[in-house]
Parts: C-alpha cells; sequence; structure tokens
C-alpha cells in the first residue's frame, strides 16, 4: 500500500472514530482526552461534565441524592448540551453556561452520588450516545468503552496510584485558587481543601465508581492500560499518542 492510500485511510478512519478514555477519578483523563482531540483534530466529549451539570441542578432543587425518583423525574426536565470551546467544553445546562460552576468539590461529589442509579446513567447514556453518533470524538468517562461505545476502536484504562492522583487533583486545585471545600460548601464555614480531605474524597468515589450494581467502573477486555503513576504529564501524553497511532496503523516515530 502506498504512504498516500495509507494516510488517505488513517484520515477516513478519524473522522468517524471513537477514542474512549475511561478510569478513576484524579486519574487525568479530561488532561489527555483534550490533548487527544488536539493533536488529532477531534471533538472532546467530556462526559463527566454532563453528570456534574445535572448534580448541580439537583442541588440547586434541593433534591435527595439517595432517591432514585425524583431524581428520575428531574432528568425528564433536564437539557445538557457540551459545545467546543477553546480551552475546555462549554456546559450548557437548560440553555444556561454552567461550565465554571460544576468544578467545586460539594457538586464533584453529588454528581458521583447521582451517577449510581440505573435510570439515570440509562438516560445519560442515551445523551452521550447521541452527541457522540457520528464519530471523530474523543470521550471520556467512566464506563465509556463497556457501556456507551463498547465497539469504540481506541480504548484507553488510564490510571495511577490513588495517592498520586490525589496530590495531582490537590495541585490542579491550588493551581485554580482552591475552591470551597465540600464541607465549607455545605457548613459555610471555612474549611480550606487539604490533600488529605481530597485523597478520602477520591477513595471513597473509587468504591462507588468500582462496586456499583449498574456500569461499575472497570476495563474493557479489549482495552489498553496505561498506568500514569511514575509518569510525567508529557511523558502519558506522548504513551496516549502511541496508543491512538498503533490502533490506527500508524507506523511509529522515527520508524
Amino acid at each position: 500500500m502506498s504512504a498516500e492510500k495509507r494516510r488517505s485511510l488513517t484520515a477516513d478512519n478519524l473522522r468517524k472514530i471513537i477514542i474512549a478514555i475511561d478510569g478513576p477519578a484524579g486519574a487525568g483523563k479530561s488532561t489527555i482526552a483534550r490533548h487527544l482531540a488536539r493533536h488529532f483534530d477531534l471533538l472532546n466529549l467530556e462526559t463527566g461534565a454532563m453528570y456534574r451539570a445535572f448534580a448541580l441542578k439537583a442541588l440547586r432543587d434541593a433534591l435527595p441524592l439517595d432517591q432514585s425518583a425524583p431524581l428520575e423525574q428531574l432528568a425528564a426536565e433536564t437539557s445538557i448540551l457540551l459545545e467546543p470551546g477553546e480551552a475546555e467544553n462549554r456546559v450548557l445546562l437548560d440553555g444556561e453556561d454552567v461550565t465554571g460552576l460544576i468544578r467545586n468539590p460539594l457538586v464533584t461529589d453529588a454528581a458521583s452520588r447521582v451517577s449510581t442509579f440505573p435510570a439515570i446513567r440509562a438516560w445519560m447514556v442515551k445523551q452521550q450516545q447521541q452527541l457522540a453518533a457520528a464519530g471523530g470524538v474523543v470521550m471520556e468517562g467512566r464506563d465509556i468503552g463497556t457501556v456507551v461505545f463498547p465497539q469504540a476502536p481506541v480504548k484507553i484504562f488510564l490510571d495511577a496510584a490513588p495517592e498520586v492522583r490525589g496530590q495531582r487533583r490537590y495541585e490542579q486545585l491550588d493551581r485554580q485558587g482552591r475552591p470551597a471545600s465540600a464541607a465549607e460548601s455545605e457548613t459555610g464555614k471555612p474549611s480550606a481543601v487539604g490533600s488529605e480531605e481530597i485523597l478520602r474524597d477520591l477513595r471513597a468515589r473509587d468504591e462507588r465508581d468500582r462496586n456499583r450494581a449498574d456500569s461499575p467502573l472497570r476495563p474493557a477486555d479489549d482495552a489498553v492500560l496505561l498506568d500514569s503513576t511514575n509518569m510525567t504529564l508529557d511523558e502519558a501524553v506522548a504513551a496516549a499518542e502511541a496508543i491512538v497511532d498503533s490502533k490506527l496503523g500508524k507506523p511509529k516515530r522515527g520508524s
């Protein structure tokens, strides 16, 4: 096969490809997904942002997060859209841009809780499948390769040791100005987000994600495992690029 034809086939594959990135909280899925989307000129769909937006609405309506029925009714009245932005997707909740409102620990924790209900996950999966139906996307979450798009040709399960993920999340929040902790958001009293609290919350989310009855967090059988515990960000990004290149049949750099 000529090099020109090989390039043409690769371009055609990219236009329709779905790259699925799964993994636990704090593994760096969003960062890797954004890079791959820019590098391969694809749309980046962050499913976690969709769950956070829904959780934000549930919190605003003061709904119990441990009861499925009221959340199901809320879902029937909810519209969530993702629009490409320069640095990240814009998240529209019923037409309102809530991109800057969904990253605090209280909303993140609520998203993990509402996502345990099968009816909510089924509703959300349907939204995600519609958004990515045409392909040409990088989609990251907890069950993309196992439930949302099990037919995705490229599946990466990104992981790292809990302590490493916790430290990375702590440093990320520090760079962003350290938002209010979940305790402060609930009580109104000052409470700095410390690394120990972040690690504790992360382990709790891991427990919920890995042990929920519906769509538990686990690698797809054909996913490529990428453990970034001992990697720099640049090394993890390069490894993810190499996985995609390999699946597309592109030669390794320098060969």
